[in-house]
C-alpha cells in the first residue's frame, strides 16, 4: 500500500525538472577532454572521503539543510521495495543534494528576474495532488508524507521549483524558439509516408556525461536501473533524476517513430517489448534509460482500442474445499462452458451448475490484463476464453458478445507537430541554461 500510494503521488505531482550531475571519475589523459590537461596517473594530495562531508550546502547564500535532503530522499526510497545499504544511501544522498542545488538555482534565477511564485499557487497545486491521490483530503496527504519521513514543505518546495523553471523558460527561451511551416509540413509528409510502420511511446531517463564523468554517469544510471527493476516508480525516478525537460512529465516522450530517436536508442527500442526496461544506453552527451510504455502503427487503428461487449461467467469455491473437489468443480465448469450456444444461452447454462454471469458492454481491449488482450482479439462472437483464476479468487471465463472496432486515426495535427518541434528545441536550450546557472553559482559545502 505504501509503495502504490507513493507511486501515484509521484505520478500526479507537478514536480521539478531535477538533474543528476554525476561525480567526476578519475579520468585517463585525453587531449580532447575539453582542453583540460590531465596526467595519466592521478596522485591525490588529500584523501577524498565523501562520508566526512555532511549533506548540506549554501547556494548563493541560501542554505540547503540535511533535513531538506533527507525529506526529499524519503520520497524516493519509500517508492521502492529495495532495502538500501549504507553505501547506496550515501550515493543517493549526494544525488539528491545536487538536485536540490539545481532547484535552488532555478528559484533564485526566477526571483532575480522578478518572477514571483505566489505561495497560494503552490498550495493550489499541492491541493490538486491531494485531490488526485487522497480524495480532496489535504490533511491525509500531509500525514502520509510525514509518515514516510518527508514533509508537506518538501513537496511544496519541489512544486515551487517546477513553477519557477517553467516560467523562466516561457520568458527567456520559448519566445526565441522558431519552427517554420515548411519544417512542420515536411514532417507531416514523412509521417504520411510512414503510415503502417511502428511507433513507440517511450519513457526516458537521461543523464548527461562528459568524457571525464562518463564512468560515474554510467554507474549512476546502473543504480537507477537496479532500483527500477526492484519496484521503483519510473515516473518518480524520471521526475527526480532525468536531465531532460520531459522529467516534468515523468520522462514520457509521447508517441514517436524510431527515425526521431538517436540511432543508438532506435536500435534498442526496435527490439523492446511493451513494459520492458532497457539501459543504460550510451548516446552522444550521456546515457539513457528507456521504458516502452506502449507500441502501435502510425496512422492505423489500434485493435486494442476496440470496445467489447462481454459476459463473465464464474464460479466460487467453498472455504476449505479439497484439491480433488476443486479440480472436479473446475472440470464441470469447463464442460458447461463448451455447451453454451452463444451469449443468449449463457444464463441458462450457468444456472445449471450455480455459476454467475455478469455483463459489460463497454470494455476496451487495452483495459484488460495484458495476458487476456491477445486472447480476446482472436475470439469470434459467442466464443470464450480458456478458464482462468484460482481457488481463492474463483475461476471464470469471458465470452465475447460483440465488438466495435476502432477507426483509423487521423494522426497528429499541424499544431501538434509544431508543438513537438518547439518542445525539443526548448529542451536543448533549457539544458544549456541550467549549465550556465551552475557555472555562475557560488556554492559552499559544509
Amino acid at each position: 500500500m505504501k509503495n502504490t500510494r507513493l507511486s501515484k503521488l509521484l505520478s500526479g505531482l507537478a514536480a521539478a525538472s531535477l538533474a543528476i550531475v554525476p561525480s567526476v571519475a578519475q579520468a585517463q589523459a585525453s587531449p580532447a577532454a575539453g582542453g583540460i590537461d590531465l596526467p595519466a596517473n592521478i596522485n591525490l594530495l588529500r584523501d577524498n572521503d565523501p562520508n566526512l562531508r555532511t549533506a548540506t550546502a549554501v547556494v548563493n547564500g541560501q542554505v540547503i539543510t540535511r533535513t531538506d535532503v533527507e525529506q526529499r530522499m524519503a520520497l524516493i526510497t519509500s517508492a521502492s521495495d529495495t532495502q538500501f545499504g549504507d553505501e547506496e544511501l550515501q550515493r543517493l544522498r549526494t544525488q539528491v543534494l545536487r538536485n536540490l542545488i539545481d532547484e535552488t538555482l532555478q528559484v533564485q534565477e526566477a526571483a532575480a528576474q522578478e518572477i514571483v511564485i505566489d505561495p497560494a499557487e503552490v498550495d493550489q497545486t499541492y491541493a490538486r495532488v491531494a485531490a488526485q491521490n487522497f480524495g480532496q483530503n489535504v490533511d491525509a496527504m500531509d500525514e502520509y508524507l510525514v509518515s514516510i519521513g518527508s514533509s508537506p514543505s518538501s513537496l511544496k518546495r519541489q512544486i515551487q521549483g517546477e513553477l519557477a523553471w517553467q516560467r523562466l523558460l516561457r520568458r527567456n527561451i520559448q519566445p526565441f524558439i522558431s519552427v517554420s511551416e515548411e519544417e512542420v509540413n515536411e514532417l507531416l509528409e514523412r509521417l504520411e509516408a510512414s503510415r503502417g510502420t511502428d511507433e513507440y511511446r517511450l519513457g526516458e531517463i537521461f543523464l548527461s556525461a562528459t568524457s571525464e564523468s562518463e564512468k560515474a554517469a554510467f554507474e549512476n544510471a546502473q543504480r537507477i536501473v537496479e532500483q527500477l527493476r526492484q519496484g521503483g516508480s519510473f515516473v518518480g525516478y524520471a521526475r527526480q533524476f532525468s536531465e531532460a525537460s520531459t522529467a516534468a512529465v515523468g520522462g514520457d516522450l509521447g508517441w514517436i517513430r524510431l527515425a526521431q530517436l538517436p540511432s543508438e536508442l532506435a536500435t534498442v527500442a526496435r527490439e523492446m517489448q511493451v513494459g520492458q526496461l532497457v539501459g543504460p544506453v550510451q548516446i552522444p552527451g550521456g546515457f539513457s534509460i528507456l521504458y516502452l510504455i506502449d507500441k502501435r502503427q502510425v496512422l492505423m487503428a489500434d485493435p486494442r482500442d476496440a470496445l467489447l461487449s462481454l459476459k463473465q461467467i464464474s464460479i466460487a469455491f467453498e472455504p476449505g474445499i479439497s484439491e480433488a473437489a476443486a479440480t472436479a468443480k473446475v472440470e464441470t465448469f469447463a464442460n458447461m462452458v463448451q455447451t453454451i450456444r452463444g451469449c443468449g444461452d449463457a444464463e441458462r447454462a450457468a444456472g445449471e451448475i450455480g455459476a454467475t454471469v455478469v455483463s459489460n458492454d463497454q470494455i476496451a481491449v487495452r483495459s484488460l490484463p495484458e495476458q487476456l488482450q491477445s486472447v480476446m482479439l482472436q475470439l469470434q462472437v459467442g466464443q470464450t476464453t480458456p478458464p482462468f483464476g484460482s481457488v481463492e479468487d474463483g475461476v471464470r471465463v469471458l465470452m465475447l458478445c460483440g465488438r466495435d472496432d476502432p477507426q483509423a486515426t487521423a494522426g497528429p495535427t499541424f499544431d501538434d507537430l509544431m508543438a513537438q518541434l518547439e518542445d525539443e528545441r526548448i529542451n536543448k536550450r533549457a539544458q544549456r541554461y541550467l549549465r550556465d546557472l551552475r557555472n555562475d553559482a557560488v556554492i559552499e559545502y559544509n
